[in-house]
């Protein structure tokens, strides 16, 4: 377990050697109970859950069911609070949803994005899973993690909001071998860290790949796209994919494409553009490989900026990846305030392994052993300049 004087210790050592700007919102404040209140039914009757996380600056509501952030509350530079998350209008809309799924805020596993041909091998053995993402697998398949009721235990002190969630994945559950325990740790800290912990462990050699798929819209307006939103991801190279989404295997450097976020910039600049790999995606949907000196390293890997609202986010994170996707898929799905949604309102940053690492022997390998722990790190740092 990471202790949180590590965290402590890693932001201030970060954020000095980074130069990143003060937060203007203000801090440290005792954190109160964690309030907890009754979100809808589930099929079979169980009751799926509200938890708010909260400082004195921020709240963040999330769900048993899926680990779903279903808002987070932050204030802009004049002090105006705004929920910043796209979400569903209810959880029986969530339920509904048969088609174009757009995991909004969920905890996405055993595997995160795809697999090709919902197909791969461990140990000379081949496993088959399901094809939710015609002619791949996605996101862990029909009812991966993301449609689960998780087990839940709030938490609090003086100075961090916690809600744990625990799920045990039976084996073979959407074909993936072996027993898996998953741990998910939401923290929120007096200084705006929303820290996401990521720990499972196995009775046998599987895959793993977690990950959480929010959607940002940082002008706190669901209707408003994100092309004003200004992107840097610490990045430079990136995974280009074919026509199904999956990457080619290459690992190809972001220099002199509308693919270089190395320098920020806004999403709008070359959204539209007619590189294949945006033709391809109809906008952003790759995973860009972070930058990072050592394997494993707790990182920066992007930093996201409003200037309307001066509102910022930061990601830091121990993944070898990040998937950057620009919303493009949200048309005709219906968002928070029930009206129905274009596309691009919202964009994900969600840190992972490499998509089809099953089956590329020279990505990180996304095996788990016996006797290992899987254990992951992504931290979304609130502020305003």
């Amino acid at each position: 377990m990471i202790s949180k004087t590590f965290y402590a210790l890693f932001m201030i050592t970060a954020f000095n050697s980074c130069n990143q700007p003060e937060s203007k919102i203000p801090s440290s404040q005792p954190i109160a109970q964690i309030p907890e209140q009754n979100w809808g039914k589930l099929p079979g009757g169980k009751e799926a859950k509200l938890y708010t996380l909260s400082n004195h600056d921020m709240k963040v509501v999330i769900s048993d069911y899926g680990g779903i952030i279903d808002s987070i509350v932050v204030p802009d530079k004049k002090g105006n609070p705004g929920n910043i998350v796209l979400g569903y209008p209810s959880l029986a809309e969530c339920l509904s949803l048969k088609s174009n799924y757009p995991y909004f805020g969920a905890i996405i596993g055993r595997y995160a994005n795809r697999i090709c041909d919902g197909k791969f091998k461990l140990d000379g053995k081949e496993y088959t899973l399901a094809i939710n993402n015609a002619p791949n697998s996605l996101h862990g398949g029909l009812i991966g993690f993301d449609k689960k009721l998780w087990s839940a235990i709030p938490k609090y002190d003086h100075d961090t909001s916690e809600l744990e969630l625990s799920y045990t994945s039976a084996d073979m559950e959407e074909g993936y071998p072996g027993k898996l325990q998953v741990v998910v740790r939401y923290m929120l800290t007096a200084d705006n860290q929303l820290i996401m912990d990521y720990q499972a462990t196995t009775d046998k050699p599987t895959i793993v790949n977690l990950t959480n798929h929010t959607y940002f819209n940082l002008s706190g307006n669901p209707d408003s796209v994100i092309y004003d939103h200004e992107v840097y991801l610490n990045a430079n190279h990136y995974l280009p994919i074919d026509s199904n989404f999956i990457p080619t295997g290459e690992i190809l450097d972001v220099h002199d494409t509308p693919m270089d976020f190395t320098i920020p910039k806004k999403v709008g600049k070359d959204i539209n553009d007619h590189f294949q790999q945006i033709k391809y995606a109809g906008g952003f949907d790759q995973t860009w490989v972070l930058n990072k000196s050592e394997k494993h390293e707790l990182t920066l890997a992007a930093r996201v900026r409003d200037s309307s609202t001066g509102r910022e986010i930061q990601v830091y994170t121990t993944q070898p990846g990040i998937q950057f996707y620009s919303g493009n898929f949200l048309k005709g799905v219906v968002g928070r305030d029930g009206k129905v949604l274009t596309g691009r309102e919202g964009l994900c940053l969600e840190t992972h392994h490499f998509p089809d690492a099953p089956n590329v022997d020279y990505f990180p390998s996304p095996v788990l052993l016996p006797g290992s722990l899987y254990h992951e790190v992504t931290i979304y740092k609130f502020s305003c300049y």
